[in-house]
């Protein structure tokens, strides 16, 4: 027994050390290199943008871009509500996409250790047992001549194929990069749950606020027709004015309607983000009073982008494997050499079965080249360089795309600014008309319905602005998102998205 041990120990280390040395030899193909960023140092035509204009009134404030300012992993917290911040935890916990996500980069990683075992040795092990008798015109195979005997068999095969030419290494590098990409598809996963959890939890609140507005408007809206009524009866109006009333309430009642349906749909969304039915959880209750305006807004430079936008870097991650590909297809033309070894022994009893005379073994190796296929393996090799170009301008692609997206918010969010100012302002001349409208009605120098109709164009603007004001949220959200995210300042990322 001993000796079999240390045959097969030989036999082993002398492949093992082949297989460690072989790795040496060249690696055919292309060597991968991450692309250079554009040369570019700025989002929009304009430069780098100003900080934007201020309003007066809530969410007024200017805001600021701080350029190569770090985006905290957690920025949903600049909205100050602790609200948002326990959805965005129960969403990260909960969510079935993130749970997909993590689940697919476990199998990527897998697979990827799988593929590095073929840079050793395959050993196996097997053993047979069988009771035989031999017909007496036969000769016994025995040096005793039993005819009739048991006979036991054990054997060692270690097989290992040289990687001359790096296809196995190349193989490998193709596992490490489609590992890669999926990691950065859980970063995607991560950055567009919390974007859009955020994102609904404020269109929840700016919904909520215009529904109180369209509720004020409509009771505004009660008063004309019924004022206007009791003026008919009492025949200072005629039909027609009681028809418009009673028509711009019913217009005004039909407002509540459709607000209602988004803030009910926008939390049927907010649950499944959750990981939840419906049925499972309660109408948010929150108002944009309940959240702030980040002031200061970092802005990645552009070199920095192409690091930090999951999707760049899963597509960094697939051109990286099409990469690859081309050098495992130009390996599969080359020669392959393969080595094997056996190490047993045969004997009639177990114990003797790897005593001296009884013990067997071989050693060889074998060289293969295809040397007619049709050109199948040259049009195979054909198609990975295809789709290495492929994967370039696809690459290409998704950077253009991405710093299309950072200046379109950036824009956006210079524009929401200004629009806000308007809506300030064109809120504060309602409320002043309608100030008048009523000192009017007091002094005895207009009728009510003048005051009436005043208020009713106050809260139109009010919900104008209420718009406005959410339009703000909404964009500074979509440049968190734009930028990555932060998911690189995350000192426990690999436990939040990758367990």
């Amino acid at each position: 027994m001993a000796r079999h041990g240390g045959g097969i120990s030989r036999l082993s280390r002398r492949l093992i050390l082949v297989a460690a040395i072989v790795p040496g030899g060249c690696t055919v193909g292309p060597d991968f290199h991450s692309p250079a960023p554009p040369a570019v140092d700025h989002y929009v035509s304009g430069g780098s943008p100003s900080p934007t204009a201020a309003a007066p009134g809530a969410d007024g404030a200017s805001q600021h871009f701080v350029a190569g300012a770090a985006i905290d992993a957690k920025w949903w917290t600049l909205f100050g509500s602790p609200t948002l911040d326990a959805l965005e935890e129960d969403a990260i916990r909960h969510n079935a996409d993130i749970g997909a996500a993590r689940a697919a980069l476990r199998q990527a990683h897998e697979m990827h250790l799988a593929q590095r075992a073929s840079l050793f040795p395959t050993i196996q092990a097997g053993a047979s047992a069988y009771r035989e008798k031999n017909s007496y015109t036969i000769a016994s195979p025995l040096s005793s001549n039993a005819q009739t005997y048991t006979l036991y068999a054990a054997q060692f095969e270690a097989s290992y194929v040289l990687d001359l030419f790096g296809g196995v290494r190349r193989q490998i590098e193709a596992s490490t990069a489609q590992e890669d990409a999926q990691r950065f598809q859980v970063e995607a996963t991560y950055l567009a749950l919390t974007s859009n959890v955020a994102s609904t939890v404020l269109q929840i609140a700016a919904l909520r606020s215009q529904l109180e507005a369209a509720n004020a408007a409509v009771a505004t809206d009660r008063r004309i027709a019924d004022v206007t009524r009791r003026m008919y009866a009492a025949g200072e109006s005629n039909s027609g004015d009681v028809a418009s009333a009673e028509n711009a309430q019913e217009q005004a009642e039909q407002a509540i309607a459709p607000l209602q349906k988004q803030i009910d749909q926008s939390n049927d969304q907010l649950a499944v983000f959750l990981g939840r039915t419906p049925a499972e959880i309660q109408a948010l209750r929150i108002d944009l009073a309940d959240v702030r305006l980040p002031a200061d807004l970092p802005l990645s430079l552009p070199s920095e982008l192409v690091r930090q936008r999951p999707d760049i870097r899963a597509a960094e991650a697939n051109l990286h494997i099409a990469s690859a590909q081309v050098g495992v297809a130009i390996a599969a033309r080359l020669p392959s050499i393969s080595l094997v070894g056996t190490l047993g022994g045969n004997s009639t009893t177990l114990g003797s079965m790897f005593s001296a005379g009884n013990d067997l073994w071989t050693i060889g190796g074998s060289v293969s080249q295809t040397v007619f296929d049709a050109g199948a393996l040259r049009h195979q090799q054909k198609a990975t360089e295809a789709a290495l170009a492929q994967a370039k301008e696809q690459y290409r692609g998704t950077v253009l795309t991405a710093f299309q997206n950072t200046a379109d918010v950036l824009m956006a969010i210079e524009s929401d600014a200004g629009n806000l100012r308007h809506a300030v302002l064109a809120s504060a001349a309602l409320a002043r008309s309608a100030d008048i409208a009523r000192n009017q009605v007091k002094l005895g120098e207009a009728g009510s319905l003048a005051a009436l109709n005043a208020e009713v164009a106050e809260e139109q603007g009010r919900q104008a602005l209420i718009q406005a004001r959410a339009a703000r949220y909404a964009d500074t959200v979509a440049l968190f998102q734009a930028l990555g995210g932060g998911w690189w300042n995350n000192p426990h990322a690999t436990e939040e998205t990758h367990e």
